[in-house]
């Protein structure tokens, strides 16, 4: 099969993501996901089933992960705090740590941390390490990182801007570059990761210097479930005239808004068909959508001040034609010119949608966070 093979796990609070991944040639080996943890109807209890669930699923197409070439296995891990931002071997201490961090991530860290201690129980003989979805952003510029904010008082709490989707940003730009056979250290590149999550990065000489999360995945663009950037005020007003409390809030925020809460509909293939019947609700979404990640685009351009390269990747970013072609509309004159029939094209792998005088060059480039977890986990042993 290999002589080493690499088991990354991306554990979430309903579903449980993994991959055996090669990460000398770049193959997957196998991939799936088991859904519903947890849920009143579903058959899967708990994490400690998800995983065994998901090593019979391995076990059936023929892999015994004991006999292998399993040589690590690697956990995304969201929010690493001021503490984690590189690929960190995994023990009783580092657990306990992870563990103290799930107020900055409630909603990830916890689950992220119930995955590994199961899957150390079920794997004890291989090394396990955590790769945070923090760690590209870590030493954002001050200015991008700081929110005005009491200083003591942010400090007290780690508050600061940490920024996330790290893995993708950092492997999407490595890739624009090899495409460009250029070294990263040479390029300004801004990245747009559009997925259900989404979310920006402005990258100069391979540092990142901007990015649109914050202190969770909650800021920026508009996503397929949650807001993106708000009036911090509507926390306050909602708690005196609604009287929602903070969790109902928090949940509404990440839950039930972004294109979902708008449209009813967070599936783009479904959002465009609603359009194209003339729904007024998703016309709205969509609209909306990108406005913000216009907006954005722009505001980078900005800070970078001379751009070489932008890529769109995730999901939408990689698959939705008409997303980049409303994205880039009209860009002309800040150096980006759309070629619409490379856009349109039915094609996958890294490609050029850019006009071939297009000062800046436009670029879709898959992701690939699993084999770039794999490989900062090699990189660590």
């Amino acid at each position: 099969m290999g002589d080493r093979l690499v088991l990354v796990i991306n554990s979430g609070s309903s579903s449980l993501k993994f991959a055996l991944v090669d990460p000398d040639s770049g193959a997957s080996r196998a991939a799936d996901t088991v859904e519903q943890i947890g849920e009143p109807t579903s058959p899967v209890a708990d994490h400690d089933d998800a995983l065994r669930r998901a090593f019979e699923m391995l076990h059936d197409d023929g892999i015994d992960l004991h006999d292998c070439g399993l040589v690590v296995v690697g956990h995304r891990v969201v929010h690493g705090g001021n503490r984690f931002h590189r690929p960190t071997l995994l023990n009783d201490e580092v657990i306990s740590e992870l563990d103290e961090l799930s107020p900055l991530a409630p909603l990830h860290n916890p689950p992220a941390v119930q995955g590994i201690e199961v899957a150390r129980k079920l794997l004890p003989g291989v090394p396990h390490v955590a790769v945070f979805d923090t760690a590209f952003f870590h030493h954002l510029p001050a200015a991008a990182a700081t929110y005005a904010i009491d200083r003591d008082l942010a400090d007290r709490w780690q508050i600061r801007r940490y920024g996330f989707h790290g893995t993708s940003h950092e492997y999407v730009s490595q890739q624009a570059a090899v495409f460009l056979g250029r070294p990263t250290d040479e390029l300004n590149q801004i990245v747009l990761h559009l997925g259900n999550g989404a979310s920006a990065s402005a990258i100069a000489g391979g540092r990142p210097v901007e990015t649109s999360m914050g202190l969770t995945p909650l800021e920026g663009l508009v996503m397929g479930t949650r807001s993106g950037d708000i009036d911090a005020g509507v926390f306050s007003y909602l708690w005196r005239t609604a009287k929602m409390d903070v969790e109902e809030i928090e949940s509404m925020l990440n839950k039930r808004s972004g294109v979902l809460g708008l449209a009813g509909e967070r599936d783009f293939r479904r959002l465009r068909t609603m359009i194209e019947s003339g729904d007024a609700a998703a016309t709205l979404a969509y609209d909306v959508f990108i406005h913000r990640l216009r907006k954005y685009l722009g505001a980078y351009l900005a800070v970078l001040g001379h751009t070489d390269v932008v890529s769109f990747t995730a999901g939408i970013g990689e698959h939705d034609a008409a997303v980049r072609r409303d994205a880039l509309a009209g860009l002309g004159e800040l150096g980006v010119v759309l070629d619409e029939d490379r856009n349109s094209a039915a094609a996958s792998g890294a490609r050029r949608i850019s006009a071939d005088d297009s000062p800046i060059t436009v670029l879709v480039v898959p992701t690939n966070e699993e084999l770039a977890i794999a490989r900062d986990c090699v990189s660590l042993l």
